[in-house]
Formats: structure tokens, sequence, C-alpha cells
């Protein structure tokens, strides 16, 4: 996990910290939204995945912003949601972008072109962060 907190961080223009808790997010809401067998495949084939991602799951911000609270309170998910948590621990869209662009790309590496894709392609809007 180490190597993809330093990745994402160096190419999104990052705290390190603020890396781990993105990348958490992220796999949160993939566990969340996805394809269930499809996420755990993913995330057993990336070191350290599914401990990020509990861990994302127990640091959702209190507040995720204006955009994120108008969501929660219209019911309202997916990948806005996720933006709302993203803005609630202080990334901006471009960030948010890289960091997805980048994680994505390791998880690639690591889980297989056609298992990322197939997980993407499953949440609605994700796609574009492949």
């Amino acid at each position: 996990m180490e190597e993809l907190i330093a990745r994402v961080a160096s190419a999104a223009n990052i705290a390190p910290d603020q890396a781990q808790r993105a990348i958490g997010l992220i796999f949160a809401f993939l566990k969340k939204e996805g394809p269930t067998a499809e996420v755990v495949e993913m995330l057993q084939a990336l070191p350290g995945a599914e401990e990020a991602a509990a861990a994302g799951e127990a640091d959702k911000p209190a507040s995720s912003g204006l955009l994120g609270g108008l969501m929660s309170m219209m019911g309202g998910g997916g990948l806005m949601s996720l933006a709302g948590q993203l803005t609630g621990i202080g990334l901006g869209t471009g960030e948010m972008a890289t960091v997805g662009k980048e994680l994505f790309a390791y998880a690639k590496e690591k889980a297989g072109d056609e298992r990322v894709s197939h997980v993407a392609n499953a949440i609605p809007g994700l796609g574009q962060f492949i």
C-alpha cells in the first residue's frame, strides 16, 4: 500500500496522509457500490487494500461539504457522494481526477485490466477515471 500512497501523493501533489485517506475512501466506495465478488477479487490482488477500505469506511468525513450534505439529504450516493467525501478531506476536482487515475492504473497493474475495467464499468460514471 505504501507504493500506491507514494504514487498517488506524488502524482496529485498532495500529502501522503491525504493520499492514504483518499485511497481508503475510494476503496470503501468500490466495496459499497461495485459488484461484490469482483471488487473483493480486485482488492485481494492489491496488498493492503482491504485494510484501506475498512479505514476509509471508518474515516468518512463527518461533513463532506455542501454538495455531499445535499446528496445525503436527497438520499443520493454514487460518485457525487464520493466527491463530497473527497472534498471533505481537502481535495479539489483536479486532485480527485489524478488520484482516481493513479489508483486505477495501479489496480490494473496488480489485479489485471479486465477485472478492474469490469468493476469500473459496473458503477455509473466511474469509467472516466480508468
